[in-house]
């Protein structure tokens, strides 16, 4: 295992259950069961924190402001933590992602209502696209990660149906890929492949245009860090990938919660902190140059 650009911070209780591992960038995350969103320094330190339902997506925006989504809506929030916009969802829906678009619009997901939405900055519906699903899948499993790509295309995540669908700007649908699992994040890399974490399938696979799987990552090829639920990813600059693994389901403080992977599979860096987090599922590392408002950053 390498450990370059790092210093592992180890902190063992006496009965050597508890561990905290701190990362070598400062970081923005979401904590599903922690119902929050926080920064948290290199030292491993939590800078910012702001309570919310089971956040999903977070953003650190190029103003400074932190948007990110949870079960009932969205929220943009200053570092004084002002509300500066805001989405409700309708009663019955959740929201399990969204994305800032270089118009000040915010893109998001509903299951319940079954749409992606388009969110002015005055809280207006600006755009609307229906998705259909199963009837079968309940409301939490509709949906997950969802991209508007820089054509105008949404690559969404079919969670309960197991698969993720392009669409155009008007909801036709362009291709369809089905994965093993729950697909919770897929990803356009700047090759055109799509990046899929497969959710409760234990797995990530990197499908090129044609839907044949070129790089995969299984349940038992990482030594201290089985596959659990494979959650947000981000692609760095240096072709290395952060991936979360959601410790949900039973495996709470068992392991570390992301990593940095090389494509060669070899960990760089991991963190865990028992004592602060329970499920982190997004991440997004602070140092990394880039305008997410553009795409700039892949995640």
């Amino acid at each position: 295992m390498h450990f370059y650009k790092s210093l592992f911070l180890v902190i063992l209780c006496l009965n050597g259950a508890l561990a905290s591992f701190a990362a070598p960038h400062r970081f923005l995350c979401s904590d599903y069961n922690g119902n929050k969103v926080c920064i948290v320094s290199e030292k491993g330190d939590i800078e910012w924190e702001y309570p919310c339902k089971n956040p999903q997506d977070c953003w650190k925006l190029p103003n400074g402001n932190i948007l990110f989504c949870f079960l009932p809506g969205a929220l943009e929030v200053t570092p004084d933590k002002k509300i500066v916009w805001e989405y409700k969802a309708p009663d019955k829906s959740e929201v399990h992602a969204c994305q800032p678009l270089p118009n000040g619009n915010v893109m998001l997901v509903e299951g319940g209502s079954s749409r992606i939405i388009e969110v002015d900055r005055a809280g207006k519906i600006a755009r609307e696209i229906k998705l259909t699903t199963a009837s079968t899948v309940a409301t939490h499993n509709q949906y997950r990660g969802t991209r508007k790509t820089s054509d105008n295309h949404y690559i969404v995540c079919f969670k309960g149906e197991g698969k993720v669908v392009e669409l155009d700007e008007t909801g036709k649908q362009l291709r369809e890929v089905k994965v093993a699992g729950d697909p919770h994040g897929a990803y356009l890399l700047p090759n055109k492949n799509w990046l899929i974490t497969c959710g409760d399938g234990h797995k990530v696979v990197e499908i090129d245009p044609s839907g044949k799987s070129v790089w995969e990552l299984n349940e038992n090829e990482l030594p201290g860090n089985t596959l659990r639920l494979m959650a947000g990813a981000q692609r760095l600059p240096n072709g290395n990938t952060i991936f979360c693994n959601y410790l949900g389901h039973g495996h709470i403080g068992e392991q570390p919660m992301f990593f940095e992977l090389t494509p060669a599979k070899e960990i760089v860096w991991q963190f865990r902190d028992d004592a602060h987090f329970k499920t982190i599922n997004q991440v997004m590392l602070l140092d990394i140059p880039g305008d997410v408002t553009k795409g700039e950053i892949i995640r």
